[in-house]
């Protein structure tokens, strides 16, 4: 079996959970690396872990990697990307997000022959979105609902002076576009994001947001009116360490990252 080498760019939950897989051993991966921005915190952790791999920098990330994780902020995106696409090499991009103002990433990937691979993470049913998108998607709604401490400190809410400290009853802090949702909830709704790219678009994917102090999980319902089909889709994801992110989003990259070397491939 052909061996894929693996970096992670950012030690946060995501990236905590996918170096301790990668470092057990999973058929046709190898963790070549890591990237962080602190490394002293980064070398007691591995070592704690008993994870022995280099950390690297950014710009180095080709001269050591196929595939890059980026795990970081949304915010250093492209610094990820950008050396490994130019070196024709693919990146798996956990804050979709910060890909729908940055087409020319995408422009790059096709250029250079790299590839930009955004997995289900939080959600559920994009092999339906994206074969409904073979043909004609007429709309697509999704309602988020979080606990209010998961959505606390969104640039959307402060900008607006939102509150949902104290909230006794669930309360809509945002409706609007995919696009809008992405640039005012960077840490809350790369859900969304990944959506509007697999459907028809992050100016034609209408989202609510709400805070709900009744919801101990991070709640997403998606209804999709097709040519094809019509279908309503929920799913409620138990938070990690981390509660802006739901526990599964890691093991969404994990599988995404099998599917690379596996025999059966399920899904489309």
């Amino acid at each position: 079996m052909p061996t894929t080498r693996v970096a992670i760019a950012g030690l946060g939950a995501i990236g905590r959970a996918l170096a301790r897989r990668l470092s057990d051993g999973v058929p046709g991966l190898e963790l070549a690396g890591v990237a962080v921005r602190d490394r002293s915190k980064a070398e007691a952790w591995m070592r704690n872990e008993g994870i022995d791999c280099p950390i690297l920098t950014l710009p180095s990330l080709p001269d050591y990697a196929d595939l890059a994780v980026e795990a970081a902020p949304a915010a250093i995106l492209e610094d990820i990307c950008r050396p490994m696409l130019s070196a024709g090499k693919r990146v798996m991009v956990l804050s979709a997000g910060a890909l729908l103002p940055k087409p020319d990433l995408i422009d790059l990937a096709r250029e250079a022959g790299g590839q930009i691979i955004v997995p289900t993470g939080a959600l559920l049913g994009l092999d339906a979105v994206t074969a409904a998108a073979e043909g004609e998607i007429h709309s697509v709604r999704m309602m988020t609902r979080k606990p209010p401490r998961g959505l606390a400190g969104a640039p959307y809410l402060e900008k607006n002076g939102i509150s949902v400290e104290g909230l006794e009853e669930p309360k809509r802090v945002f409706s609007g576009t995919a696009r809008e949702a992405a640039a005012g909830f960077p840490a809350n709704v790369n859900v969304a994001a990944a959506l509007s790219l697999a459907g028809i678009g992050p100016d034609r994917t209408m989202i609510e947001i709400w805070a709900d102090p009744g919801v101990s999980r991070n709640c997403h319902t998606i209804e999709v009116d097709a040519d094809s089909a019509r279908f309503t889709l929920s799913i409620e994801n138990v938070p990690s360490e981390n509660p802006k992110t739901g526990r599964i989003t890691a093991l969404s990259a994990l599988a995404a990252l099998r599917k690379l070397h596996a025999p059966l491939r399920i899904g489309t």
